[in-house]
């Protein structure tokens, strides 16, 4: 039995350290597309909403040089009545920016902090232009879920838990 014990522990520390020589950086590991699974934010009384809907659609790309690029939308959107965005009702355009957040841009990964830091070279919210944003993160393989702190709804008030899973 004791035997046995020890070999089991042997496999077992070989197989450990195998897997963390080989383990890839998360910027390799994250590289692909990843499809939306949820958008959570929170308010500060503990309370959430799907600012998306209940099952909101999207699409993360993170490439191999470090560009990123993402959309979010709630998944029932009105149409424009003529059919033209440009001669839309201000209710159509409410609807449309308020169902919909895009940016792309640069992104790194700080795997000892757990951060995704984005760089937004451009937004559908034009207040997030320019800036650098840090995201708190859990990976799990086939998901990432990363909370952000200045949402495009409330600023700091609100905070949003967004979850990916990979395609």
């Amino acid at each position: 039995m004791k035997k046995i014990t020890f070999m089991l522990l042997v496999i077992f520390a070989a197989t450990n350290l195998y897997a963390q020589e080989n383990k890839k950086p998360l910027t390799e590991e994250l590289t692909g597309t990843w499809t939306l699974v949820s958008v959570d934010n929170i308010y500060p009384d503990g309370s959430k909403v799907h600012p998306y809907g209940d099952n909101p659609q999207g699409l993360l790309i993170f490439d191999a040089q470090g560009n990123y690029a993402i959309q979010i939308y709630k998944a029932l959107r009105t149409q424009v009545a003529s059919g033209d965005k440009n001669k839309s009702t201000p209710e159509e355009n409410a609807a449309m920016v308020q169902g919909s957040n895009a940016h792309f841009g640069r992104y790194s990964v700080d795997e000892k902090s757990k951060t995704i830091v984005f760089n937004i070279a451009h937004a559908s919210f034009p207040n997030w232009e320019g800036t650098v944003q840090k995201r708190s993160y859990t990976y799990t393989g086939s998901q990432i879920k990363y909370v952000v702190t200045h949402t495009t709804q409330g600023g700091q008030a609100v905070i949003a838990e967004v979850a990916w899973r990979r395609l």
